[in-house]
């Protein structure tokens, strides 16, 4: 018996030796990555904040010899810039709410169990999985007299299909019993979902929020599509004009009246990624908590 627990000693150093080394090389490699995806964004926020001679000199700038604020203040004197970034926030604002609104809604409808349900949720989901296509949904944007208004980038896309399937699975997921005992408290659907299902799909509505809110944010495609007017154009498409077609003069305005000497154009295309990137940052650790936990409560069960 004791040469038995003897000889199973050393099986039981190799697997702890094993697992350290295992440990080691998995903190090592998420290091390795980490540290890949953080340059980029270094680079940019250096670069931002570089003098014109730092940017000369220098080919790959991670840490700036002199910090400066130019691209920052050249930016900000533009008002058409400012005025994208109060678009924006708006777009984000509105949009986010009327997605969450129109999905939860429909969401906790297809949930329901009423004759007919297979037939109906086919139907709903089938409408939205295969999209007309851009010619259609333009078309459609124009008849209803969207076209060069905001609701053009929020309508449109007022519901996710992928949401809805993973909001739907959610409600699914609660106790049938709950609704129960609320009808037979005399409360009626909307009364049931909006005391009951609401308050208990915080996490939910809160992942599902960013990631509508993300993608508000992210949108320059439509801006590009539907707005004519560049005042109505969101931050992004102001951003696309600047790295992309590299018109930062165009689109902020004539560097003359806003500075005497404009910074380099490269600054001012970071210092306008990071204006761009810097809202979202700043929300994603508030919503953190909630971001894993709704998304695995709706895709665990049902």
């Amino acid at each position: 018996m004791n040469n038995l627990v003897k000889g199973e000693q050393p099986d039981l150093k190799e697997n702890s030796i094993s697992s350290r080394l295992f440990d080691a090389t998995n903190v090592v490699l998420l290091a390795i990555i980490s540290l890949v995806m953080l340059v980029p964004f270094l680079y940019v926020v250096a670069v931002s904040f570089s003098s014109y001679k730092d940017f000369l000199e220098s080919s790959f700038v991670l840490f700036p010899k002199e910090w400066v604020i130019d691209s920052y203040q050249y930016i900000f004197s533009s008002s058409s810039f400012v005025r994208s970034i109060f678009v924006t926030i708006y777009i984000t604002v509105i949009g986010t709410l009327i997605n969450l609104f129109f999905t939860a809604t429909l969401a906790y409808v297809l949930s329901r169990p009423v004759v007919g349900q297979k037939t109906v949720l086919f139907a709903v989901l089938f409408t939205l999985l295969f999209s007309a296509g851009m010619i259609p949904t333009y078309l459609v944007v124009k008849e209803t007299g969207l076209l060069n208004s905001f609701w053009a980038l929020i309508l449109p896309a007022a519901i996710s299909p992928f949401n809805l399937i993973v909001m739907r699975q959610f409600f699914l997921s609660i106790p049938s019993e709950l609704n129960e005992a609320a009808v037979i408290d005399g409360a009626n659907d909307l009364q049931t979902f909006i005391k009951i299902i609401l308050p208990l799909s915080k996490p939910s509505m809160a992942a599902f929020g960013l990631f509508y809110a993300v993608a508000h944010w992210n949108n320059y495609f439509s801006g590009i599509l539907y707005l004519n007017d560049p005042a109505k154009w969101p931050i992004q498409v102001i951003l696309r004009q600047i790295v992309v077609v590299n018109e930062a003069q165009n689109s902020l305005g004539n560097p003359q009246v806003l500075m005497e000497h404009a910074p380099p154009a490269e600054t001012i295309q970071m210092a306008a990624i990071i204006t761009a990137t810097l809202p979202i940052l700043l929300v994603y650790p508030f919503l953190q908590k909630h971001f894993a936990k709704g998304v695995m409560l709706g895709s665990v069960k049902g």
